[in-house]
């Protein structure tokens, strides 16, 4: 199934040619910034299989990993679009409500269940990790 994107203005689309390596929701501090306050919901594709259109904003700083983490966004309306680690170069962790509908796509992963605020409730069907799990392998 080939995916599509578009921020809330339209001034950044993308389509996807692969299947995502992974679908996780991420409680880590910056992603709750990122989500007013909840989990960012995400699915990692390969790189390759990912075109943008469009100009992409962005912010990057050094997590606690030592690696540095790239946010876009688009410029024009703020629309969190991906994520990026200098770590794992092979992939793009894409927000899902920068994905099209229907994608059909729903988390099987939490992390960063360590920084979760206590109020916040998480799947129990999920499979967890309290930091960052280890990176999925590409699917062939």
């Amino acid at each position: 199934m080939a995916y599509t994107g578009r921020c809330n203005c339209g001034a950044v689309t993308a389509s996807i040619a692969g299947e995502p390596v992974a679908v996780r929701r991420c409680w880590c501090r910056q992603c709750q910034k990122i989500a007013a306050g909840g989990a960012t919901t995400n699915a990692m594709f390969a790189t390759g299989d990912i075109a943008f259109q469009g100009s992409l904003g962005s912010w990057a700083y050094v997590a606690e990993s030592g690696n540095t983490l790239t946010q876009s966004f688009c410029p024009a309306c703020a629309t969190p679009i991906m994520g990026e680690s200098s770590a794992r170069p092979q992939f793009r962790t894409l927000r899902l409500g920068f994905l099209d509908e229907p994608h059909g796509l729903r988390p099987t992963v939490a992390i960063w269940l360590d920084e979760k605020p206590g109020w916040a409730l998480e799947d129990p069907a999920l499979e967890c990790y309290d930091r960052q799990p280890p990176a999925p392998s590409p699917k062939e």
